[in-house]
């Protein structure tokens, strides 16, 4: 299988690099690009999901399976190396960009006193996760302090009083 199956099965197929691409995430409801893709070496196809998708979850929803994007091994001697996360430091900080904006919006609505339905914090929710994500990648020595906004004793305070 080469990369263009993969990507001819995407919605929202952006290119970022040689061989490399952003796309819509099928596995959840994605409104801008989250899923990075990219060509490994030894003939396979290399997918990450800011959002926090399972690969499995990725691959069921567009019909295909580990198979379609990993070679066979070749004898009991032949076996991958390990990969590292080799998703571009420029691919994190669009990411990182996007879900800045995401959550300067919701920020603005909030300040303003606007009325922030439940859809609304779990797209922040979403934003703060694939934040730390992109930071992982940006800055893998440190890590990250996740936290999930719901339980926050400040986001439920907002809620009520939006």
């Amino acid at each position: 299988m080469t990369i263009d199956t993969l990507i001819s099965r995407l919605n929202g197929v952006k290119k970022t690099g040689a061989n490399r691409f952003l796309a819509r995430c099928p596995a959840h409801d994605d409104r801008s690009p989250s899923l990075s893709i990219w060509d490994g070496d030894a003939g396979r196809v290399l997918i990450h999901c800011f959002a926090g998708c399972e690969t499995e979850d990725i691959l069921t929803s567009i019909g295909m399976t580990f198979s379609d994007i990993m070679p066979e091994r070749v004898g009991a001697e032949h076996s991958y190396k390990p990969v590292r996360n080799r998703i571009l430091p420029r691919e994190a900080l669009e990411a990182l960009d996007h879900e800045a904006l995401v959550v300067a919006v919701i920020a603005s609505d909030i300040q303003e006193r606007r009325g922030v339905d439940e859809s609304t914090w779990t797209r922040l929710a979403l934003a703060a996760h694939r934040i730390n994500s992109a930071r992982s990648v940006c800055c893998p020595a440190r890590k990250s302090r996740r936290r999930d906004l719901s339980k926050t004793s400040v986001a439920t305070d907002d809620r009520k009083s939006a």
